[in-house]
Protein backbone atom coordinates (compact mmCIF):
# COMPACT_ATOMS: atom_id res chain seq x y z
CA UNK A 1 0.00 0.00 0.00
CA UNK A 2 0.79 3.47 -0.21
CA UNK A 3 0.59 5.65 2.77
CA UNK A 4 0.97 9.00 3.64
CA UNK A 5 1.82 9.79 7.73
CA UNK A 6 2.06 13.04 8.60
CA UNK A 7 3.99 13.77 12.06
CA UNK A 8 7.33 12.50 12.11
CA UNK A 9 7.92 12.33 16.09
CA UNK A 10 8.10 9.01 17.83
CA UNK A 11 4.71 7.88 16.95
CA UNK A 12 5.14 8.60 12.89
CA UNK A 13 8.88 7.36 13.04
CA UNK A 14 8.21 4.15 14.70
CA UNK A 15 4.83 3.28 12.83
CA UNK A 16 6.78 3.95 9.20
CA UNK A 17 10.04 1.72 10.32
CA UNK A 18 7.11 -1.17 10.70
CA UNK A 19 5.44 -0.48 7.91
CA UNK A 20 8.58 -0.61 5.66
CA UNK A 21 9.39 -3.41 7.13
CA UNK A 22 6.13 -4.89 5.79
CA UNK A 23 7.01 -3.75 2.33
CA UNK A 24 4.23 -0.41 2.23
CA UNK A 25 5.16 2.63 -0.02
CA UNK A 26 5.82 5.20 3.01
CA UNK A 27 6.37 8.84 3.14
CA UNK A 28 6.26 11.29 5.88
CA UNK A 29 5.28 15.06 6.58
CA UNK A 30 6.88 16.89 8.86
CA UNK A 31 7.10 20.63 10.01
CA UNK A 32 10.60 19.93 11.96
CA UNK A 33 13.44 20.10 9.54
CA UNK A 34 16.07 18.73 11.83
CA UNK A 35 13.35 15.66 12.49
CA UNK A 36 13.15 15.44 8.91
CA UNK A 37 16.95 15.17 8.23
CA UNK A 38 16.96 12.67 10.86
CA UNK A 39 14.22 10.46 9.68
CA UNK A 40 15.65 10.84 6.02
CA UNK A 41 19.57 9.09 7.27
CA UNK A 42 17.31 6.45 9.09
CA UNK A 43 14.72 5.25 6.92
CA UNK A 44 14.81 5.20 3.12
CA UNK A 45 11.28 6.82 2.52
CA UNK A 46 10.28 9.68 1.15
CA UNK A 47 10.44 12.69 3.78
CA UNK A 48 8.86 16.25 2.91
CA UNK A 49 9.25 19.10 5.15
CA UNK A 50 6.39 21.42 5.42
CA UNK A 51 2.54 21.61 7.34
CA UNK A 52 0.43 18.62 6.46
CA UNK A 53 -2.44 21.39 6.87
CA UNK A 54 -1.05 22.70 3.59
CA UNK A 55 -2.71 20.54 0.53
CA UNK A 56 0.58 21.11 -1.38
CA UNK A 57 3.15 19.56 1.07
CA UNK A 58 0.41 16.29 1.09
CA UNK A 59 0.85 16.61 -2.88
CA UNK A 60 4.53 16.51 -2.64
CA UNK A 61 4.01 13.33 -0.35
CA UNK A 62 1.79 11.79 -3.27
CA UNK A 63 -1.73 11.96 -1.43
CA UNK A 64 -3.19 11.73 -4.47
CA UNK A 65 -1.44 7.89 -5.08
CA UNK A 66 -1.90 7.00 -1.34
CA UNK A 67 -4.55 4.13 -0.22
CA UNK A 68 -4.09 5.45 3.38
CA UNK A 69 -3.28 8.46 4.94
CA UNK A 70 -2.38 8.21 9.05
CA UNK A 71 -1.74 11.71 10.98
CA UNK A 72 -0.18 11.43 14.29
CA UNK A 73 0.93 14.45 15.05
CA UNK A 74 0.44 15.54 18.60
CA UNK A 75 -2.11 18.23 18.19
CA UNK A 76 -5.83 16.99 17.85
CA UNK A 77 -6.88 20.20 15.97
CA UNK A 78 -3.82 19.75 12.85
CA UNK A 79 -5.05 15.77 12.92
CA UNK A 80 -8.77 16.81 12.27
CA UNK A 81 -7.64 19.42 9.98
CA UNK A 82 -5.16 16.52 8.03
CA UNK A 83 -7.64 14.38 8.02
CA UNK A 84 -10.81 16.55 6.68
CA UNK A 85 -8.20 17.81 4.37
CA UNK A 86 -7.61 14.32 2.86
CA UNK A 87 -11.08 13.03 2.23
CA UNK A 88 -12.27 16.28 0.89
CA UNK A 89 -9.70 16.94 -1.43
CA UNK A 90 -7.93 14.10 -2.32
CA UNK A 91 -10.91 11.43 -1.79
CA UNK A 92 -8.62 9.43 0.19
CA UNK A 93 -10.13 5.80 1.02
CA UNK A 94 -9.13 5.60 4.40
CA UNK A 95 -7.74 8.24 6.99
CA UNK A 96 -6.38 6.79 10.67
CA UNK A 97 -6.10 9.83 13.39
CA UNK A 98 -4.10 9.80 16.59
CA UNK A 99 -6.49 11.29 19.73
CA UNK A 100 -4.42 12.96 22.33
CA UNK A 101 -7.12 14.45 24.06
CA UNK A 102 -9.82 11.44 24.83
CA UNK A 103 -12.25 14.17 25.23
CA UNK A 104 -12.66 14.94 21.60
CA UNK A 105 -13.01 11.13 19.97
CA UNK A 106 -16.51 11.90 19.71
CA UNK A 107 -15.38 14.83 17.38
CA UNK A 108 -13.00 12.46 15.29
CA UNK A 109 -16.07 10.45 14.40
CA UNK A 110 -18.52 12.86 14.08
CA UNK A 111 -16.40 14.39 11.24
CA UNK A 112 -15.84 10.69 9.50
CA UNK A 113 -12.90 9.99 10.41
CA UNK A 114 -12.20 6.77 9.64
CA UNK A 115 -9.76 4.93 12.37
CA UNK A 116 -9.23 7.41 15.33
CA UNK A 117 -7.10 5.64 17.78
CA UNK A 118 -7.13 6.79 21.15
CA UNK A 119 -4.11 5.34 23.10
CA UNK A 120 -5.45 6.42 26.63
CA UNK A 121 -8.26 4.26 25.80
CA UNK A 122 -6.49 1.51 24.32
CA UNK A 123 -3.82 1.02 27.22
CA UNK A 124 -6.89 1.30 29.42
CA UNK A 125 -8.65 -1.55 27.95
CA UNK A 126 -5.14 -3.83 27.84
CA UNK A 127 -5.24 -2.99 32.11
CA UNK A 128 -8.58 -3.68 32.14
CA UNK A 129 -8.46 -7.08 30.03
CA UNK A 130 -5.08 -8.26 32.27
CA UNK A 131 -6.61 -7.21 35.17
CA UNK A 132 -10.25 -8.92 34.77
CA UNK A 133 -11.64 -12.72 34.40
CA UNK A 134 -13.97 -11.95 31.56
CA UNK A 135 -13.66 -13.89 28.08
CA UNK A 136 -14.86 -11.39 26.38
CA UNK A 137 -13.35 -7.87 25.99
CA UNK A 138 -13.81 -4.92 23.27
CA UNK A 139 -10.96 -3.69 22.41
CA UNK A 140 -11.59 -1.23 20.60
CA UNK A 141 -14.81 0.55 18.66
CA UNK A 142 -13.84 2.06 14.30
CA UNK A 143 -16.14 2.90 11.54
CA UNK A 144 -18.18 5.76 13.32
CA UNK A 145 -18.69 2.96 16.42
CA UNK A 146 -20.62 0.49 14.44
CA UNK A 147 -17.62 -1.83 14.21
CA UNK A 148 -15.90 -3.37 17.42
CA UNK A 149 -12.36 -5.27 17.65
CA UNK A 150 -12.97 -7.89 20.45
CA UNK A 151 -11.02 -10.80 22.00
CA UNK A 152 -12.14 -13.88 23.33
CA UNK A 153 -11.11 -16.05 25.50
CA UNK A 154 -11.72 -20.11 24.86
CA UNK A 155 -12.01 -21.19 28.68
CA UNK A 156 -12.26 -24.85 29.49
CA UNK A 157 -16.39 -24.86 29.13
CA UNK A 158 -16.73 -23.60 25.75
CA UNK A 159 -18.50 -25.55 23.12
CA UNK A 160 -15.94 -24.27 20.51
CA UNK A 161 -13.15 -26.26 21.74
CA UNK A 162 -12.24 -29.12 19.23
CA UNK A 163 -14.70 -27.42 16.21
CA UNK A 164 -13.09 -26.01 13.11
CA UNK A 165 -14.29 -22.54 12.26
CA UNK A 166 -15.98 -23.35 9.50
CA UNK A 167 -18.30 -25.27 11.50
CA UNK A 168 -19.51 -22.15 13.74
CA UNK A 169 -22.11 -19.95 12.39
CA UNK A 170 -20.52 -16.97 13.36
CA UNK A 171 -23.10 -13.89 13.53
CA UNK A 172 -23.55 -11.60 10.20
CA UNK A 173 -19.99 -9.36 9.20
CA UNK A 174 -17.92 -10.76 11.62
CA UNK A 175 -14.61 -12.53 11.13
CA UNK A 176 -12.11 -13.95 13.61
CA UNK A 177 -8.68 -12.30 12.05
CA UNK A 178 -6.08 -14.17 14.49
CA UNK A 179 -5.86 -16.84 16.87
CA UNK A 180 -3.20 -15.99 19.84
CA UNK A 181 -2.22 -19.83 21.07
CA UNK A 182 0.79 -19.24 23.33
CA UNK A 183 3.83 -17.78 21.88
CA UNK A 184 1.95 -18.32 18.61
CA UNK A 185 -0.25 -15.66 16.60
CA UNK A 186 -2.25 -17.64 14.17
CA UNK A 187 -4.29 -16.45 11.21
CA UNK A 188 -7.39 -18.88 10.68
CA UNK A 189 -8.85 -20.51 7.71
CA UNK A 190 -12.09 -22.66 8.18
CA UNK A 191 -10.53 -25.63 8.62
CA UNK A 192 -8.34 -24.57 11.64
CA UNK A 193 -9.82 -26.10 15.10
CA UNK A 194 -10.20 -24.06 18.13
CA UNK A 195 -8.15 -25.10 21.36
CA UNK A 196 -8.53 -24.54 24.97
CA UNK A 197 -6.78 -21.94 25.72
CA UNK A 198 -7.20 -19.69 22.27
CA UNK A 199 -7.41 -16.20 22.73
CA UNK A 200 -9.16 -15.36 19.13
CA UNK A 201 -9.14 -11.34 17.88
CA UNK A 202 -12.31 -10.54 16.30
CA UNK A 203 -14.21 -8.30 14.61
CA UNK A 204 -17.92 -7.31 14.33
CA UNK A 205 -20.61 -5.70 14.29
CA UNK A 206 -21.50 -3.74 17.72
CA UNK A 207 -25.22 -5.34 17.42
CA UNK A 208 -23.49 -8.32 16.71
CA UNK A 209 -21.00 -8.77 19.92
CA UNK A 210 -23.38 -10.90 22.01
CA UNK A 211 -24.46 -13.26 19.65
CA UNK A 212 -20.63 -13.88 18.25
CA UNK A 213 -19.94 -14.77 22.16
CA UNK A 214 -22.92 -17.15 22.62
CA UNK A 215 -21.71 -18.42 19.19
CA UNK A 216 -18.15 -18.80 20.89
CA UNK A 217 -18.78 -19.21 24.35
CA UNK A 218 -21.85 -21.65 24.10
CA UNK A 219 -24.39 -23.21 22.02
CA UNK A 220 -22.65 -23.20 18.47
CA UNK A 221 -25.19 -23.63 15.58
CA UNK A 222 -23.80 -26.77 13.26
Amino acid sequence: MNIVIVGGGKVGFRLAGLLVKDKHEIAIVEKNRIVCEDIASDLNILVIHGDGCESRYLEDAGIREADVLATVTGNDEDNIVICQLAKKKFDIPRTVARVNDPKNEHIFHALGIDVPVNSTSIIAHIIEEEASMDDFVNLMTFKHGKLALVRVDIQEESTAIDCAIKNIHLPPQSVIVSIVRGEDVLVPGGDTILRKGDDLIAITTIEHEKELLERLLGEIGI
